[in-house]
């Protein structure tokens, strides 16, 4: 990825940027939500317990706090309710247009997320749009494993799309 004006950042990822840089199992109690997003699965946590469904996906229930949790499936597409874009400025490492959208998934009780946006030109997205899901491959992040060594974990991330391609 080429940064305008910082040629000692082409093709270099900013980790600085990753809110979630390790995503093994080693490192990570929510790192099936990651293995079920390279199998296509957008997925959170529903409490065994009590049937409490939050998101993003927890190692704890926020009401019994049970730690009894299993990952279940969320809708991959939903309507974009209300959206910003960053055209310029956007932070180091992201292209603009940088997009956020808040997206209605339709069913409870994870209705509405946050989401990026991507593969969307600026002033094309429009309230009440259908978006899918996406996910994409992330640079891999070397884990010292002690003794095993240091190994490069694949990592992916998501995001939403239009369905109605520009």
């Amino acid at each position: 990825m080429a940064v305008l004006g910082i040629p000692i950042l082409d093709n270099l990822y900013p980790v600085t940027m990753d809110m979630w840089p390790v995503q093994a199992k080693e490192f990570n109690r929510i790192w099936q939500f990651y293995e079920n997003l390279k199998q296509g699965r957008f997925t959170t946590t529903k409490c065994k317990d009590c049937g409490k469904v939050v998101y993003p996906p927890r190692v704890i229930c926020p009401e019994c706090y049970s730690e009894q949790l299993e990952y279940v499936d969320l809708p991959k597409r939903g309507k974009v309710i209300v959206f910003s874009e960053e055209v310029r400025g956007v932070p180091l490492g992201f292209e603009a247009p940088l997009i956020h959208a808040v997206i209605d998934l339709g069913v409870e009780p994870v209705r509405r997320l946050l989401s990026r946006i991507i593969n969307c030109p600026a002033g094309y997205l429009k309230e009440g749009d259908e978006v899918q899901l996406v996910v994409f491959p992330i640079p891999s992040h070397p884990i010292d494993k002690g003794k095993q060594g240091t190994v490069m974990v694949d990592r992916v991330f998501f995001a939403f799309e239009p369905v109605k391609k520009p």
